[in-house]
């Protein structure tokens, strides 16, 4: 099933000049899938507790606390600098350039994230 919908999305891309790099897919399988296409042995294969899908974990896991941990390692560095300029630019600049809108988008994005806990997100 799922090598036809390989085949139907070549096949279409191929009818308005697009071609498949299967260099930059990726097959997020089970450790224990049997792989036994050609096509898809090209795919990188991922770990289900390490698939993100648009920058965002889909599962709880390891995928998800590195995330956090990096969100985290943003804000408190750009904290630390923000020390140096006025209150109202520092608020401006951390709500809208820096890794602010990341972590919006990671709590939006990932239910899960609202019933877990990580204690490097209680600082901020």
């Amino acid at each position: 099933m799922h090598l036809i919908i390989i085949i139907i999305i070549v096949n279409a891309g191929s009818k308005i000049g697009l071609s498949l790099n299967a260099a930059k897919c990726e097959l997020i399988a089970h450790p224990d899938f049997v792989v036994n296409n050609a096509l898809r042995q090209s795919f990188e294969r991922v770990e289900i507790s390490n698939s993100t899908l648009l920058g965002v974990p889909l599962l709880p896991g390891p995928a998800l606390d590195h995330a956090w941990d990096k969100h985290c390692e943003e804000l408190t560095r750009a904290v630390d600098r923000l020390g140096a300029i006025s209150s109202q630019d520092g608020l401006i600049l951390l709500r809208s350039a820096f890794s602010a809108p990341k972590v919006l988008h990671l709590l939006r994005c990932s239910p899960q994230a609202l019933t877990l806990h990580w204690p490097n997100l209680m600082h901020f």
